[in-house]
C-alpha cells in the first residue's frame, strides 16, 4: 500500500525582503492594485479601503503592521483578499498589500521544518518562520492581524 501524504495548498505571498506562507483556503481572491480610499486618523500600516465584490474592504501593509517601513505601491503590487474568520470585521474580509503575485505551492511534512533562527514579539502578526527547501517564509498570525484591523476600524470616525 502506498503511504498517503497530507498536502496543503498554500500561497507564498511576496513582501519586501520576506515572504508569507498562508493556506490557499484563507484567500478569497488576489486582485490588482487600485487606489485606496484613505482613512483619517488611521495608523500608517492601515493603507485604506478598497471596493471589492460590493464591499468596502480594509487593506493593510504587513510590513507596516510588523513595524517595518511601508513600501510604496508599484506596478507589481497586488491585494490579497482574505476571509476574516473572527467575525470582528463588518465586511467579512480584509486585504493585504503584496509586492508581486502570490505563488501557489503544495506543502507537506516532508518539505517543511521549523526555523528557530528568529523570534518574534508576542503581539506581533507573525507566528513563526519555517524552512522549506530554499525558502524561509513567515507564517502570519491572521487572527492577530484581523484583531489589529478591527481595533483601528472601531476608533476611526
Amino acid at each position: 500500500m502506498s503511504e498517503l501524504r497530507e498536502e496543503l495548498y498554500s500561497l507564498l505571498v511576496p513582501l519586501v525582503g520576506e515572504r508569507l506562507i498562508v493556506p490557499r483556503a484563507c484567500v478569497a481572491e488576489v486582485i490588482g492594485y487600485q487606489p485606496l480610499a484613505e482613512m483619517t486618523n488611521a495608523p500608517p500600516w492601515y493603507a485604506g479601503l478598497v471596493s471589492w465584490s460590493g464591499r468596502s474592504v480594509p487593506v493593510v501593509s504587513f510590513e507596516g503592521a510588523f513595524g517595518q517601513t511601508m513600501p510604496a505601491p508599484t506596478g507589481r503590487t497586488r491585494i490579497v483578499v482574505f476571509h476574516a474568520s473572527s467575525g470582528k470585521l463588518q465586511s467579512g474580509y480584509f486585504g493585504l498589500l503584496t509586492q508581486g503575485f502570490p505563488q501557489l505551492v503544495r506543502v507537506n511534512a516532508d518539505v517543511v521544518r521549523a526555523d528557530p533562527s528568529r523570534s518574534f514579539p508576542e503581539r506581533s502578526p507573525v507566528i513563526c518562520q519555517i524552512r522549506m527547501v530554499n525558502e524561509t517564509p513567515l507564517i502570519p498570525d491572521l487572527d492577530r492581524l484581523e484583531e489589529m484591523i478591527a481595533e483601528e476600524t472601531s476608533v476611526l470616525p
